[in-house]
């Protein structure tokens, strides 16, 4: 015979399991909401200034040193040198005489960048997007505040390197955070952070 005392027992004991296993719904912890990506925006900040000081602090020193036209060898018996041009064109003297054009597409330019970042994940988009905008503020305050006048004011370029166009600090950080850009658009990476579809799909296979 058996004692219902007994039964009850087992029926209490396995509610108590049941109410104990993980994957019962009432007792499940919920999963932590996933966490937002980190904006970049103070990164791409912090490059554009150092880029917009580098450049003005450089020309800032040619100026002083040296007189228009004039050449400071440096090594390679002179293939690379200083030498202080006044630049009415765009980086490396392309498009000479279109100055005022030239100022407003390094408008357009600050203004897209500043409208892209507010969208921003990525740390390479960031230091990318940070040295061109720093070197696009850097010819652009030429344009604004040296001669002849606002909006045509000749950028000031002293790096010369062989039969190469002469540049400065800021037409090496444009190209070079050009180079980035197509860096990253041929890995895959958007700006926000994520991986295009292509390239998500080469990386799973890898």
């Amino acid at each position: 015979m058996t004692d219902a005392s007994d039964g009850t027992a087992a029926t209490d004991a396995a509610g108590t399991v049941g109410a104990d296993t993980p994957g019962s719904d009432d007792t499940a912890p919920a999963a932590p909401p996933a966490a937002p990506a980190r904006r970049r925006l103070p990164l791409l900040v912090a490059v554009a200034v150092v880029v917009v000081v580098v450049d003005l602090a450089t020309k800032i020193a040619i100026v002083a040193a040296l007189a228009d036209g004039q050449r400071i060898p440096l090594l390679l018996d002179g293939t690379i040198s200083l030498v202080l041009v006044r630049n009415p064109g765009a980086a490396f003297s392309f498009a000479t005489g279109m100055t005022w054009l030239l100022t407003l597409v390094a408008v357009a330019v600050v203004v897209g960048i500043a409208r892209y970042a507010r969208r921003m994940r990525s740390r390479g988009w960031a230091v990318a997007l940070g040295l061109v905008l720093g070197g696009a503020l850097g010819n652009l305050i030429d344009r604004f505040f040296r001669g002849p006048g606002p909006l045509q004011g000749h950028v000031v370029d002293f790096v010369s390197v062989g039969w190469w166009p002469v540049f400065n600090a800021a037409d090496s950080a444009i190209c070079l955070g050009g180079a980035l850009l197509v860096g990253l658009a041929l890995w895959g990476i958007e700006i926000d952070g994520s991986r295009s579809g292509r390239a998500a799909v080469g990386a799973g296979e890898t």
